[in-house]
C-alpha cells in the first residue's frame, strides 16, 4: 500500500473550500441555511480519530518489541486504511468548513451572532486533528528495515524497507 499523499492532501482541501466557500455564498444568496456540520459532529470525529490512534498504538507496540502475542496482520492492514481515510475525511472536513468561515469572515462585522463562524473554525480543526492522527498512525504502521549481516548487493538495504505492516 502506498503512503498518504500531501499533495492529494492539499488537492482535496483546495477544492472542497472553493466548493465550501461556493456553496456558502450561493446559499447566502438565496436565503438557505450555512451548510455547515453542528458541534456535535465533533464527538463522532474524536471517536474515529481516538479509535484510529487507540489501534496505531498497537501496531506501535507490537514494532517496538512489546508483545504477548503475534499481531494480527488483518489488523494491522486495516488499521493503515483506517489512518488513511481519517486523513482523507479530515482533509476533506478542513478544506469544507475553512470555506464556509472565509465565505463568514466579511460578514462578522454587521451580524451579532457569531455562531457559525465559531462553528466552522470548531470543525476546522478537528479536521486538521483528523489529518495529524491519519499520518502519525500511518508511521506507526511502517514496519522497520530488517538487519541482515549479509548484503546482496543492493547497499544492505532489505526488500522490506519502507513496507506496512
Amino acid at each position: 500500500m502506498s503512503t498518504i499523499r500531501t499533495r492529494w492532501l492539499i488537492l482535496i482541501a483546495t477544492f472542497s473550500a472553493l466548493a465550501g466557500y461556493l456553496v456558502s455564498l450561493a446559499g447566502t444568496m438565496l436565503r438557505w441555511p450555512t451548510p455547515v456540520l453542528p458541534l456535535s459532529s465533533l464527538f463522532t470525529m474524536a471517536v474515529i480519530a481516538g479509535f484510529t490512534l487507540v489501534l496505531g498504538i498497537r501496531v506501535l507496540r507490537w514494532r517496538q518489541g512489546k508483545r504477548q502475542r503475534q499481531l494480527n496482520l488483518i489488523l494491522a492492514a486495516r488499521t493503515l486504511v483506517l489512518a488513511h481515510a481519517c486523513a482523507y475525511a479530515g482533509s476533506l472536513l478542513l478544506g469544507w468548513h475553512i470555506g464556509i468561515l472565509v465565505d463568514q469572515l466579511p460578514l462578522w462585522a454587521f451580524r451579532s451572532d457569531h455562531t457559525i463562524s465559531f462553528t466552522s473554525l470548531a470543525m476546522t480543526g478537528g479536521g486538521l486533528v483528523m489529518i495529524v492522527i491519519g499520518l502519525v498512525v500511518e508511521r506507526f504502521c511502517r514496519i522497520p528495515p530488517e538487519d541482515s549481516e549479509e548484503s546482496d548487493g543492493d547497499g544492505g538495504q532489505s526488500k522490506g524497507e519502507g513496507e506496512y505492516a
